[in-house]
């Protein structure tokens, strides 16, 4: 079986690493480097080198060099800021975006020399919104074709498109997605290349790079109505997994997958029925075959052939709200 190191980023437990695929864990803490009971939003890697792995966390960024088994804080303009999203360019990973949010102002950075400096990217993020108070940045994605493109995600403030790499940034709310409480994002090469954006009751899709939008009425075709995040297959620009569930935290959910750029869907078989909502799902990067995924409430489920079965790990962790597959 695959060597695999797992990562999961909790909400008051910091970071939960297992170097041997699920079967141990160890808490990461103030012993590695990250600060005690940390509120762990985001776990992402650097595209080339896997074992460079970054966190958004509620006293900002954090970096391990060593596939999570330490960290240092990444001395930055986020450190006052709760960090809710981060992402590198695949093609330029020296180009990472951050975003912030709740309990802390809604911001978006940027660096261009590998997190060594930010600089902030006016958004018109609102102050305040329905439902969080604070609105957050719950995803950001850089177009694999046109990598000046950049979406970013707002929870409880729509949607905002840069075409110039995060100069400039777009307001999209409104007719086109009238729900501005957005979960995730993501852009899938495909053919044809489709942009996602996941708010909490449907999934949108757009083919001509945002100028128009339709909805998957997931209401009608998928087993429950409140999606989470969404993640394209890494060696298959065509294949797209969704966590989802039936409310926040929820009963129950699942991971849906397309294998046509979101045009049809299956419902995956997790062996346990989830405690909650599904909430994250990550493939490994070398290997993707090779996935884990899992649900708010604390169950880890891993895959072994590319999300067609799936076996639920024994460790049950606090919320999770992000996990990543590793080499180990």
């Amino acid at each position: 079986m695959e060597k695999t190191t797992i990562l999961a980023g909790t909400i008051g437990q910091g970071v939960m690493r297992s170097h041997d695929g699920g079967e141990t864990w160890q808490r990461i803490g103030i012993y590695q480097g990250m600060h005690s009971d940390a509120m762990v939003r985001m776990l992402t890697h650097h595209p080339r080198r896997p074992e460079i792995v970054y966190a958004g966390t509620d006293k900002g960024l954090y970096c391990s060099d060593d596939t999570g088994a330490t960290w240092k804080q990444m001395d930055s303009p986020l450190n006052p800021y709760a960090v809710w999203a981060i992402t590198v360019d695949p093609l330029n990973p020296e180009i990472l975006f951050a975003g912030t949010g709740t309990p802390c102002p809604s911001k978006v950075f940027r660096s261009t020399d590998g997190g060594k400096s930010w600089e902030e990217k006016e958004a018109a993020i609102a102050d305040e919104c329905p439902n969080v108070g604070i609105p957050r940045i719950t995803g950001i994605a850089i177009d694999p074709v046109n990598r000046r493109n950049i979406w970013v995600g707002i929870e409880v403030d729509g949607l905002r498109c840069s075409t110039d790499c995060g100069e400039t940034w777009q307001t999209i709310n409104g007719t086109a997605i009238p729900n501005p409480d957005v979960h995730s994002v993501a852009v899938a090469e495909g053919p044809p290349k489709t942009v996602f954006c996941v708010v909490n009751n449907e999934v949108y899709t757009s083919t001509d790079d945002g100028a128009t939008w339709n909805a998957l009425h997931i209401r009608q075709i998928f087993p429950f109505g409140y999606p989470r995040n969404i993640m394209v297959q890494p060696d298959d620009p065509k294949t797209v997994f969704l966590t989802i569930g039936d409310s926040t935290p929820g009963r129950i959910g699942t991971v849906m997958r397309s294998k046509d750029v979101g045009q049809t869907w299956e419902s995956l078989n997790l062996s346990v029925q989830p405690n909650s909502a599904m909430w994250a799902v990550h493939a490994q990067p070398d290997n993707p075959k090779t996935m884990v995924a899992g649900s708010r409430y604390g169950y880890l489920y891993r895959s072994d052939d590319g999300g067609d079965t799936w076996r639920k790990l024994w460790r049950e962790l606090s919320e999770i709200n992000s996990v990543l597959a590793l080499p180990a």
